[in-house]
């Protein structure tokens, strides 16, 4: 029987002995928990979608049920979402910067405004209902500032994924806000917020002790000490790392990665330009066999030891980003097609804007590296397509390379 079905049947059925008289419909019949194993039974979207319109109870059953929302809304309508969907684990309030739809001059306005929709009271209301919410993206919510945020932490305390990208008024005081109430988080996404310091990080770390993955990328007043004090606090957790364009972070920060995090998988270091050979030696050491992904395009201080070494030395590599890295040459690959097989799961390879690299380090890269599937070799003045072609340097089937900068670049690694 399908939902519609079922839905004018409940009106009048009521169950029936064999001489016909009735005795009961559906809803006393049956308890919520029947009702909700019938509603997990549905696979057609359809008719989980009609299954709240039988009645109110089964409306506030199904609304009970709900674990995923995304919405674009203004407070008011928060707060009806949140009396309604209680049970919510993941909340996605994200505001596009831009849309695929023709842009009227309305919406410009709308975007002038920094999308005004999502403000502090809305999220006062998530924090009074949702205290099951265990993910939400707040990206480019250019109205949310620390007081509500903190009273999201506060009355959602199992909160374990929680994106800020592009919050601009997010400070040091919303990360206290997390680190007293969400001891649960595991990823957090402070991309853009430019207002966190070292001494937020610091009293994030003192509480928020489970983070497997933490962005940074364009905080740029963290340091060395702020990422030093995550370091020792999720030594055990920590997996993705990100601080592109962190340009205070340096050395000291590296060095205290390799000494804590043995298990760091993604690390994106680029235009970190005071981090130098020695400590991207010391943490390979350390991470040899975990490092998977690691991006540092304009480290200018990065030569062709500490590449090498990344190359012998992490078997387990996928992503390695050295664009303009200047000074690295064909001695960065020397190392690689002695025998063993250092870089044999390469999959992903950028060394644009590059000029020392020319096409004899490009023929020991496409002979040790048969999994590449993207490699960057655009603005290496040495390295063209009919030079390729011209000393039969053959490039696997799987890899697209990108030779003048025109090439879409994966989106699943280095960013």
């Amino acid at each position: 029987m399908s939902m519609a079905e079922m839905m004018s049947k409940e009106r009048e059925t009521r169950y029936t002995h064999n001489n016909g008289e009735s005795t009961a419909c559906i809803n006393e019949a049956l308890r919520d928990d029947e009702l909700r194993a019938i509603l997990a039974k549905l696979e057609c979207t359809k008719d989980k979608e009609v299954f709240g319109l039988v009645c109110k109870r089964w409306l506030h059953l199904q609304s009970s049920e709900r674990r995923k929302l995304c919405a674009r809304a203004g407070p008011h309508m928060l707060r009806r979402l949140a009396s309604r969907f209680f049970g919510l684990l993941e909340l996605d309030l994200s505001q596009s910067l831009s849309r695929s739809f023709g842009i009227t001059d309305s919406d410009l306005s709308v975007v002038a405004d920094g999308f005004p929709c999502i403000t502090d009271a809305g999220l006062v209301a998530i924090g009074s209902s949702l205290h099951s919410l265990q993910s939400l993206d707040l990206s480019h919510c250019k109205k949310v500032t620390d007081k509500g945020l903190s009273a999201a932490a506060k009355g959602c305390n199992d909160l374990r994924f929680l994106r800020l990208e592009g919050c601009r008024f997010i400070t040091d005081t919303a990360l206290k806000a997390l680190s007293e109430n969400c001891r649960n988080l595991e990823a957090l996404v402070l991309q853009g917020c430019m207002r966190i310091t070292d001494s937020g990080l610091t009293i994030l770390a003192s509480g928020c002790r489970q983070l497997k993955y933490l962005d940074l990328n364009k905080c740029t007043n963290v340091g060395d000490a702020g990422i030093s004090s995550i370091s020792e606090a999720c030594y055990a957790s920590l997996r993705t790392l990100k601080v592109w364009d962190c340009y205070k972070v340096g050395d000291g920060a590296i060095y205290n990665l390799a000494k804590v995090c043995k298990s760091i998988e993604t690390l994106i270091i680029g235009g970190c330009r005071d981090i130098t050979d020695e400590s991207i030696k010391s943490l390979v050491l350390s991470c040899h066999y975990s490092l998977k992904n690691l991006r540092m395009d304009w480290c200018l201080s990065i030569t062709d030891s500490s590449v090498s070494c990344i190359l012998m030395n992490c078997k387990n590599l996928e992503g390695l980003d050295v664009r303009c890295c200047e000074e690295l040459t064909d001695g960065a690959f020397s190392g690689l097609g002695r025998g063993d097989d250092h870089a044999a799961n390469l999959k992903v390879l950028k060394l644009g804007n590059c000029p020392k690299i020319t096409l004899s380090g490009l023929a020991i890269v496409l002979d040790s590296c048969k999994l590449l599937t993207y490699l960057d070799v655009s603005s290496c003045p040495h390295i063209t397509k009919a030079g390729l072609d011209e000393a039969g340097l053959q490039i696997p089937e799987t890899c697209k390379v990108n030779f003048n900068g025109s090439l879409t670049e994966p989106l699943d690694m280095l960013v």
